[in-house]
């Protein structure tokens, strides 16, 4: 219902007294004022036991905490972290783990916590958040720099003389056309993409974007904003995931150009084995960055004109870290996390990594996923919704 002109303890105090009239039944009257049944329970038990002042808001903040370090730790943890300043949280906790004798021994969190509120932490970089929705995931960046944006895409398959797919998995530099991998994979999968890629990561560094199509293996239909384990564990190395329009292959119509190439000097004119057909597609792609000339840059080759990204690849991780006031939930296999013993789906292309939670409102939660927006939660009605939904 729209909430007349009055504070939010007026109303309060009026949903209360209504409630304790009992003049119709409390999941309905919860539902016209906008709250979950939890609320307004708690909000009745607390009028009953303190009177209108028990309807203010309180803070979640506990009162004492088991886990709470003495001021004797957390004055060693600032005196180590100030004599040593390149030791890190993971360190400083296992010298005092094992130089002490007590319960006191603080955990890596609990340490990074307090380095954090002394101001002793090194900005690795600033946090930004990116608002993902389905509209932004067709925005075609513009590359300005080599690594800006790699494009990736499966070229349509055909069969070696030994009863073998071959199924070309093709990763490019958009900027520079220089063509980072054409790799025989045996399925068009998950995980033959992320070992392909884990290779190409390991020698050229991390791209800004990726840019795929929609399809899968680097995307679906049955997730929020289309998003796989794949898009994941790209979001999670803070790499955007970038599509062309469903049906419109032309948007990526370089790397297209390319895959015809391919089709003409390599699967037309050559006969063999699953093993001759990746020799050939390598020494194409060497004569192809190395030798070729490429009318869009001037006539002179990739390989001029591409640079190794300076975004080292450490290999692919869960562990995905946030700012201190987000609270972290940890995403189940079957993509669902808990919030005040409520079961909420998020996606399973999430499970296993943490997503970070923050209020915008009373009733809604933002959730990110590593450096990215990825939706909210409607608190009334434990349900999560992306921001292109609303």
């Amino acid at each position: 219902m729209p909430w007349r002109e009055i504070s939010v303890m007026d109303q309060k105090e009026e949903f209360v007294l209504r409630a304790l009239a009992e003049d119709m039944p409390f999941t309905m009257l919860c539902r016209e004022y906008g709250i979950a049944r939890r609320t307004g329970y708690k909000w009745k038990r607390r009028f009953l036991n303190e009177g209108r002042s028990g309807l203010i808001d309180r803070s979640r903040r506990p009162d004492s905490s088991p886990s709470a370090l003495s001021e004797e730790t957390i004055i060693r943890i600032i005196r180590i972290r100030s004599s040593h300043p390149s030791w890190g949280a993971k360190k400083i906790a296992r010298i005092i783990e094992g130089n002490t004798q007590s319960q006191d021994a603080p955990s890596v969190a609990s340490v990074y916590r307090i380095l954090d509120k002394a101001n002793l932490l090194k900005r690795k970089r600033s946090y930004k958040v990116r608002e993902l929705h389905k509209e932004n995931l067709h925005n075609l960046i513009e590359p300005s720099k080599p690594n800006d944006v790699w494009t990736i895409d499966y070229k349509g398959w055909w069969m070696s003389e030994d009863i073998k797919r071959c199924n070309p998995l093709t990763i490019r530099d958009l900027k520079s056309r220089y063509t980072l991998a054409v790799r025989l994979t045996p399925k068009q999968d998950t995980q033959s993409v992320a070992d392909t890629l884990e290779h190409v990561f390991s020698e050229y560094g991390l791209p800004r974007v990726i840019r795929s199509d929609n399809g899968p293996p680097f995307a679906t239909q049955n997730s929020p904003l289309g998003i796989n384990r794949l898009g994941a564990m790209w979001m999670a190395l803070g790499i955007i995931p970038d599509r062309i329009a469903p049906g419109r292959p032309y948007q990526n119509g370089s790397h297209e150009r390319m895959h015809r190439d391919i089709k003409e000097e390599v699967q037309k004119r050559n006969r063999g084995d699953i093993r001759y057909f990746q020799d050939i597609l390598d020494q194409w792609r060497y004569d192809y960055n190395f030798t070729r000339p490429h009318e869009a840059l001037g006539m002179v080759t990739p390989a001029t004109c591409y640079t190794p990204s300076p975004r080292k690849f450490k290999g692919y991780t869960e562990e995905v870290y946030y700012p201190l006031n987000l609270e972290r939930r940890k995403v189940s296999k079957n993509g669902c996390i808990k919030w005040d013993n409520e079961i909420i789906r998020i996606s399973s292309a999430f499970g296993g990594y943490h997503v970070g939670l923050g209020y915008e409102d009373e009733y809604t939660l933002k959730v990110w996923f590593s450096d990215f927006l990825i939706g909210k939660i409607d608190l009334v009605s434990s349900s999560f919704y992306t921001v292109s939904n609303r």
